[in-house]
């Protein structure tokens, strides 16, 4: 295939299979971890240090800017620009703030900054049908766009830098309040003595099914809450979407007491479990949830 080179930082579990869409795909590749192993994986594709990748477009699967910042400052940037590196697509999902931030210090090295985050889970990542909420200038994004289809089923240019953040943090709004929802559906039909399975099988076939109810309801009902969206990025980004609205002057009254159950997941310490053992706050359980394995954003 020609196309650009490019090059993914951040290997998790949405950075990796993203990768790996990459690779099928044909795209010139090279691939950067913190944890070395992961990169690894993808053979002579991988660089010891951010400083050596050598790519047009680089994406940044990390958690936030912040993480991009740190494995990415001025001088990894100034040596990007110098061999080619003319874009670079932060899939993470961030303030509106951090990603002009960002895009202003990029573009004094003369590197366009795109703003794509990527909505589906981990789950979406392996099949190649995610969602992604692109800023960008018109020219920026039709340099980049090849790319992203490559590894999304939804790709939607929102409007210039920035927008597609704003985007990511609507979407956050309703991912968040409707996870509560289905805990506390499931909490009840528990208590009522209803069989949870069958619950769900009849939810799914009416008003109430969706995207979330297929993807965390099993998680609930085992309480097995590995692999997936965090519950301390699910945190991060409500946090960012409550200072949004204040920024607007918007009121947004359940996304704050949303955030206020997920806050305190994270002060019984299952920030790394998948944001779905929001019902271990929802039911008051006792027992122990199963242990988080391999979760992330």
């Amino acid at each position: 295939m020609k196309g650009p080179t490019v090059a993914m930082v951040g290997l998790g579990p949405m950075g990796a299979p993203v990768a790996g869409h990459l690779a099928c795909a044909g795209f010139p590749l090279q691939v950067w971890n913190r944890t070395r192993e992961r990169a690894e994986a993808f053979g002579d594709r991988a660089v010891a240090h951010p400083g050596e990748l050598r790519a047009e477009i680089v994406l940044s699967a990390l958690p936030d800017v912040d993480q991009f910042d740190d494995i990415a400052p001025d001088p990894v940037i100034r040596e990007w620009a110098g061999h080619g590196t003319t874009h670079v697509v932060v899939l993470s999902t961030t303030s509106r703030e951090k990603a002009g931030r960002l895009a202003e210090r990029l573009g004094g090295f003369g590197i366009a900054v795109v703003d794509a985050p990527m909505s589906g889970g981990d789950a979406g990542a392996r099949a190649g049908t995610l969602s992604l909420m692109v800023g960008a200038t018109p020219t920026a994004y039709r340099h980049v766009e090849p790319v992203l289809r490559s590894f999304a089923g939804t790709v939607e240019h929102m409007g210039p830098p920035g927008a597609g953040t704003v985007a990511k943090l609507c979407n956050q709004v309703i991912v968040a309040a409707t996870l509560v929802s289905v805990a506390e559906a499931l909490d009840l039909a528990r208590r009522a003595g209803l069989h949870g399975e069958q619950l769900v099988r009849v939810l799914q076939g009416g008003l109430a099914a969706g995207a979330v109810l297929d993807a965390k309801a099993t998680k609930i009902l085992q309480r097995d809450y590995g692999l997936g969206g965090s519950a301390a990025n699910q945190v991060k980004d409500l946090r960012y979407a409550a200072g949004l609205a204040d920024e607007l002057g918007a009121r947004l009254p359940q996304t704050r007491h949303t955030g206020a159950l997920f806050e305190e997941l994270l002060d019984r310490g299952l920030g790394g479990a998948d944001h779905a053992a929001v019902y271990e706050v929802i039911s008051g359980a006792t027992r122990a949830p199963v242990p988080p394995d391999g979760c992330g954003g």
